[in-house]
């Protein structure tokens, strides 16, 4: 488990192995990015281009759910993971421009250090797809606005005014079927390969898709592997994060209520929540 509070932001991550497997192959990480300027002496008149660079960072979380039935699925989530927090801390200095004329730029940074992470997980783990692979939820929030990149069926919410809104879409065969309306949502879940990942890193196919939130004080972000939501209801999950407790507490009570419901699967959360 990891605690990180940071100004105007309460976050906690928490995995369990579940009450089914033997190992976990879920990963998680929180961590904050910053690049600063400590100005001590300058013959310059203006200060405005130095404090611009004074104490400024992004918060990071990223939740990878290792494939199971894949060898080395707990190798492929933490590659991506550890991946991941390499690469988009080389360019943290995007960080202290991230404005309107800057942010697509900084979105194709984004996709790009999901590519290199998939690059590596084939290169060291298995090569043309047929090697471990994982699934991958991402959120890089600056200021207010978060950022998020998505890779298979774990997934991004947040709460906003008591209301409960999933941020990303699962790329799954029964979802890919659903859409195409081939399938009914009822078809789907009862499936067989309904389960299968259309997308995943270290995979034959990743396809990451990428959007964008901004929070207002008093929302909650969630990011879970599907352990959670296999179990977990929309309905509960949002009656859990409305409840106002801590970031910690609320976790906890998330990965309690999918351990009640069954626990096949292994179950990550990480809960930030924005300070009123």
């Amino acid at each position: 488990m990891t605690t990180g509070t940071a100004t105007g932001v309460d976050s906690f991550g928490l995995t369990d192995v579940g009450r089914v497997r033997s190992n976990n192959e879920d990963h998680f990480v929180i961590a904050t990015l910053s690049k600063s300027v400590a100005l001590e002496h300058t013959s310059i008149e203006s200060r405005e281009a130095f404090d611009r660079m004074r104490g400024s960072s992004a918060r990071l979380f990223i939740v990878a759910d290792g494939v199971g039935g894949r060898p080395g699925g707990e190798l492929a989530s933490g590659t991506a993971v550890e991946s991941l927090v390499q690469y988009i801390s080389q360019t943290v200095g995007c960080f202290n421009s991230a404005d309107v004329d800057k942010e697509n730029e900084f979105l194709i940074q984004l996709e790009g250090a999901v590519q290199r992470a998939h690059e590596r997980i084939q290169e060291e783990l298995g090569a043309g797809g047929h090697g471990p692979s994982t699934t991958l939820t991402m959120a890089t929030l600056i200021g207010s606005r978060a950022y998020i990149v998505h890779v298979g069926d774990s997934r991004a919410y947040y709460l906003h005014s008591g209301r409960l809104r999933q941020l990303t879409d699962d790329q799954t065969m029964g979802r890919y079927m659903v859409d195409a309306g081939a399938w009914t949502e009822d078809q789907a879940a009862r499936a067989g390969v309904g389960a299968n990942l259309t997308s995943a890193l270290g995979g034959s196919e990743m396809l990451p898709r990428i959007g964008l939130v901004d929070l207002a004080p008093g929302d909650t972000l969630l990011l879970c592997s599907d352990g959670l939501t296999k179990h977990v209801a929309d309905e509960q999950i949002a009656a859990i994060l409305g409840r106002g407790e801590g970031a910690e507490a609320t976790a906890t009570a998330l990965v309690r209520a999918a351990l009640d419901g069954g626990g096949s699967d292994n179950v990550t959360v990480i809960v930030a929540r924005v300070s009123e």
